[in-house]
Order: C-alpha cells, then sequence, then structure tokens
C-alpha cells in the first residue's frame, strides 16, 4: 500500500501547491493594486512590500490553505475518477476509507501547522506590519500617538493588585505617573506612587517613589517611605499581559468588525481569564475566540472528508465542477462560520457550541455522504 500512498499524495500535492501559489499571487496582486498608492506614500522599497506581503499572507493562511485544500482534493480525486482510477483501485479490495489514508494525514499535518501558526504568529501579524509599513517615514510623521495609552486601569484579581497609569507607552514599556494598590498575604495595604516606571530584565523599575504601608488594623496611620529607585520583583504583570488588556477592553461589542478583527492567542485569552476572573463584560465574546482558535485550524481535516464523497462520487464529470463546487461548499462554510461566532460573541448561543458548530456540521454531512458513496 506504501507505492499506492505515494501516487495519491504525488497527485494531490502537486495541485496543492499550485492552488496555494495561485491564490496567495492572486491575493497579493490585487492587495497591490488596491495599495500600491499608500506604499509609495510610506517610501518602501521592493524588499519591504515583499516583507510586508510576506506577513499579512501568512496571517491569512488559516483562510486560504483549507480552500486550496479542498480545490487540489477535489481536482485529484476528479481526475481519478474520470480516469477509472477510484474504479480499479476499489475493484482490489481497497475501501474508500482506506484510500483516503494519505488525505486524511495530509489534513491532520496541515491543521497543525495551521494551530501553530495561528497561535505563534497571527496574533502579532498586524503589529508586525504596521511597523514595516512606517520604518522609512520621518519620526514626526510616524504614528507615535497610538503607542500611548492615557488612563489605563489595570487590575490583577489574582493578586488583588489595582494599576492605575496616567500614560502608558506599549512600544517602550514605559509608565508615566503609575499608582498600585494591593494588600500583602498579612492583610497590610501597600500603596505605591511614582513618578515613573519602565520595565528592565523582566521587573519593573519604579522612579521617584513615595510608598505607603497600611497595617492591618482599622483607621491605623500608613508609615511613608520614600526613595529615588524601587525594584518590584514580586511584580508578575508583563507588558504582554498589560498590552493584552488594553487591545481586549477597545473591543466594542456593539461593532461586528471589532469582534471579527479581534485575533488573540490561546496564551493572552488564559493570561486575561485568570487575572480578570471578574470581568464578565467579554466573557462570552473571549470564550468563543477560545474555542474559535482551537476549531479554525481543523478545518482542513473537515475539507478532506468533505472532498472524498464530491470527488470519489464524480464519475466522468468535468475537472471544472471541483472548481465550482469547492466555491460553494467554502463561501456556505464561511458564512456559516462569521454567523455562528457572531452569535456566539454575543452569548445568544454557548461559545463551544457557536466555535464547533461549523466543523461538525459539515464533517458530520461528509461522512454521512461518503458512507453512501461506500
Amino acid at each position: 500500500m506504501r507505492l499506492l500512498d505515494r501516487y495519491l499524495l504525488r497527485e494531490l500535492l502537486i495541485p496543492l501547491a499550485y492552488c496555494l501559489i495561485g491564490f496567495l499571487i492572486f491575493w497579493i496582486v490585487f492587495n497591490l493594486f488596491n495599495e500600491l498608492s499608500e506604499l509609495q506614500k510610506h517610501q518602501l522599497d521592493a524588499l519591504d512590500i515583499a516583507h510586508y506581503y510576506l506577513i499579512r499572507a501568512s496571517a491569512d493562511l488559516w483562510l486560504v490553505l483549507p480552500v486550496a485544500l479542498l480545490l487540489a482534493m477535489l481536482y485529484a480525486l476528479t481526475n481519478h475518477a474520470r480516469h477509472q482510477e477510484l474504479t480499479a483501485i476499489r475493484a482490489a479490495g481497497v475501501s474508500l476509507w482506506r484510500l483516503a489514508a494519505p488525505y486524511l494525514a495530509v489534513g491532520i499535518l496541515l491543521s497543525l501547522a495551521l494551530f501553530a501558526l495561528n497561535e505563534l504568529w497571527v496574533p502579532n501579524s498586524a503589529e508586525m506590519a504596521e511597523q514595516i509599513l512606517h520604518r522609512h517615514l520621518p519620526s514626526q510623521r510616524k504614528p507615535s500617538a497610538q503607542q500611548w495609552e492615557q488612563n489605563l486601569g489595570f487590575i490583577n484579581e489574582r493578586a488583588k493588585r489595582t494599576w492605575l497609569i496616567q500614560a502608558y507607552d506599549m512600544a517602550a514599556d514605559i509608565m508615566i505617573r503609575p499608582h498600585i494598590d494591593w494588600t500583602l498575604a498579612s492583610g497590610a495595604r501597600r500603596v505605591i506612587n511614582a513618578e515613573g516606571a519602565y520595565r528592565c530584565n523582566g521587573v519593573w523599575i519604579f522612579t521617584n517613589v513615595q510608598e505607603l504601608v497600611f497595617p492591618p488594623i482599622p483607621d491605623a496611620l500608613p508609615t511613608p517611605n520614600e526613595t529615588n529607585l524601587l525594584a518590584m520583583e514580586e511584580f508578575s504583570e508583563t507588558p504582554e499581559q498589560i498590552e493584552s488588556y488594553i487591545r481586549i477592553h477597545k473591543i466594542r461589542l456593539d461593532r461586528f468588525r471589532d469582534i471579527r478583527k479581534a485575533q488573540f492567542s490561546i496564551s493572552e485569552i488564559l493570561d486575561y481569564r485568570r487575572l480578570h476572573s471578574k470581568d464578565a463584560s467579554k466573557r462570552a465574546l473571549l470564550d468563543t475566540k477560545l474555542h474559535g482558535r482551537l476549531a479554525a485550524p481543523w478545518t482542513c481535516l473537515v475539507v478532506v472528508l468533505i472532498a472524498l464523497p464530491f470527488g470519489a462520487a464524480s464519475g466522468r464529470r468535468n475537472v471544472f465542477v471541483g472548481v465550482a463546487s469547492s466555491i460553494s461548499i467554502c463561501f456556505t462554510y464561511f458564512v456559516i462560520l462569521q454567523v455562528a461566532l457572531a452569535v456566539g460573541s454575543g452569548g445568544i448561543v454557548p461559545p463551544w457550541l457557536a466555535a464547533w458548530a461549523p466543523n461538525l456540521l459539515f464533517a458530520a454531512s461528509a461522512i454521512a455522504l461518503t458512507w453512501r458513496v461506500r
């Protein structure tokens, strides 16, 4: 069976490579025509433009790869069926599910690759693309105002620590006039008022500090202390946690565009839920995003299941039927996916159901159709 598996893989991977490269070229050319004047305005050279679109294209690979895989699967299976190869293979005693083993393996591997890409690369891709877009602009023309967050309130519920920051530079991890208030394990309350703070070697360093320690006694006077520099190694809050807090709180639940464009890694969502367990305002949104992160990569495996009954039963139909079928299937799938994520983010249906329903629906339908082909 190894010879058959190698043959089927070769006949799949070649059109998959063509489809993936073709989709990416079409996507880049389309966007390049729309954004060419903007790229020239930002003084990007050819290498910068290539780097810019490499990052943007990799961020959208979760959308392009399943479509390319479905089209390649339908093309390969339709070709096999037209030349009666599937009939000969099945007549030799090979079941349709055994024949599909190399396709399922490809679907699983691509799903795992997409999962790693979505978790490690996609959440920061928009920021990286913006940095490339503005790298050649003079300092006075760069959108530096967007790096500062004014009047930031950050609460670490797990450590019972409240941060009030007059201004926070998200690019340099610098705070202006931070105020930190928290309760110690002994019951004493500690307050820090500083002129500024910065991050150094994983530790928050506060400058020109006024510190107050309230003993765990009602109406007791605090013990004051002043120092020029204060390193707080016990503070577990990281710049990444603060920045994800800022981005999550900027999402408006009444704007579908904000909900759809919001990209968070699983670790960011879990960190936020751990630090802000009592914040119920965006719980449905974050739970839906979390399950969506887990469910999205498995689209590659689902499209393999979808392609099996459509391709294996295609007979002598034209190859272009596969193109029409893939477009229709993908359009239907992504419409259902967006609607499901929207109602899940709004708390109308359970988040896990909203995220997994499209995959479960299409996978179950595909398995039922494949069983009928057998």
